[in-house]
């Protein structure tokens, strides 16, 4: 057997048509095509609001506090005159962006660990998941509250503590595929061959298992944003003046009575921007789904 008769992973192989054959199934399934369309009105909400397009978040006029949802402010204002729309839009940035860079750590890291733990075995296993165990043993919003709170305050810390949070689930998706694909007859094939581990690892490993990773990342998006929302509300999210929902629904509990937009506002975008990468990666999994390819 030559290498280049050595059978690769579907995704490294695949041609353009079969990814956009991917994005037809996710858009044809109603899950994919409604998680779609939540995720990318609350996205360009965020990029919107990114860019400025849709004013100072943290501009107060106290001319127009208090003021219900209109025609000049869509999601009314608070009680400093801000518009609820442009802090909801920069606050959802604020949190994709965290949501984001943590998911990222967390995926890299924990792929790695899980695919070493399940190639190799042995005592490069053992410490995986003695590390991931240890981790799994805390609720996951009280640990990353704990790591969240120990270090100083910023964007950057709370995504790193988010992903210590997360890395332990990375490590379970992958590391159960790779104890299956090291006795496949490819990978047996490439170390017959001589091959590298790094290259088995890169070439013939990783892209069978880039579906589960993809998919699990979406999920892990929606959980992301869930809990460093949860750290906001707790009071050790984004420090300010920069916007955060979780913030945004602290502060808007006293005024819920009077003012019931302000915590409506924040709420709803927490609650489109979850479900929408839930059920994104619902539509993701199917379509990803090798049974399905055929469709």
């Amino acid at each position: 057997m030559t290498a280049e008769a050595l059978p690769t992973a579907p995704a490294s192989a695949a041609p353009r048509a079969t990814r956009s054959g991917t994005v037809r199934r996710l858009l044809r399934s109603r899950s994919g095509l409604a998680g779609t369309v939540l995720t990318g009105v609350v996205v360009l909400l965020a990029v919107l609001a990114g860019l400025g397009v849709l004013g100072d978040p943290v501009a107060q006029d106290p001319a127009v506090r208090m003021q219900g949802p209109s025609g000049e402010h869509w999601f009314g204002t608070d009680q400093f005159g801000r518009d609820v729309l442009t802090r909801s839009a920069a606050g959802a940035a604020n949190s994709l962006l965290i949501a984001v860079v943590a998911v990222a750590i967390a995926g890299l890291v924990g792929t790695a660990a899980g695919v070493l733990a399940g190639y190799h075995g042995g005592w490069t296993a053992r410490a995986v998941l003695g590390m991931t165990n240890v981790l799994f043993a805390f609720p996951p919003l009280l640990l990353a509250l704990a790591l969240a709170s120990a270090v100083s305050r910023s964007w950057l810390t709370i995504a790193v503590a988010i992903a210590i949070v997360y890395v332990p689930i990375f490590v379970r998706v992958t590391r159960g595929p790779v104890l299956s694909l090291r006795e496949a007859e490819f990978v047996r094939a490439g170390t017959v061959l001589g091959f590298s581990t790094g290259r088995i690892l890169l070439r013939h490993v990783l892209p069978n298992i880039t579906a589960i990773v993809i998919v699990q990342v979406t999920l892990s998006l929606s959980w992301a944003v869930l809990t460093e929302a949860s750290l906001s509300f707790l009071g050790l999210g984004t420090p300010p003046p920069a916007p955060s929902l979780g913030s945004m629904v602290l502060e808007a509990r006293a005024l819920v009575n009077i003012a019931w937009w302000t915590m409506a506002a924040p709420g709803a975008v927490i609650v489109v921007l979850v479900v929408g990468l839930n059920l994104l990666g619902d539509g993701l999994r199917d379509a990803l789904d090798p049974k399905d390819r055929g469709a």
